[in-house]
């Protein structure tokens, strides 16, 4: 599950990494990073709207925007990591206290 998991991160990081023409590798970083904190914001709304605590906007989302928000927050993460590290995948394995063997 892993392989096809991270093959497709690497896929979106590829296509990314190529509509970033000329941007300095810094700047993608940072921006990849700051990216993560956008869908964080999403998905922060996406719980407001689920509990209807905005009284102007009432309940305008579901638990399931939630759930799809909250993959967003992990793909992006995902790139972000793979962008950073090279090896997304072993980063995640280590910082968890797992060998790629437990979790395969």
């Amino acid at each position: 599950m892993e392989d096809e998991l991270w093959g497709r991160v690497g896929k979106l990081r590829t296509w990314l990494d190529d509509k970033a023409d000329e941007v300095p590798v810094a700047d993608v970083r940072l921006l990849r990073i700051l990216k993560v904190g956008e869908e964080f914001g999403e998905a922060s709304e996406a719980v407001h709207g689920a509990l209807g605590a905005n009284p102007r906007k009432g309940r305008s989302h579901t638990w399931g925007d939630v759930e799809s928000e909250l993959a967003d927050v992990i793909v992006t993460a995902m790139v972000v990591l793979d962008t950073i590290s090279g090896d997304g995948w072993k980063v995640l394995v280590e910082r968890v206290g797992l060998e790629p063997a437990e979790v395969s």
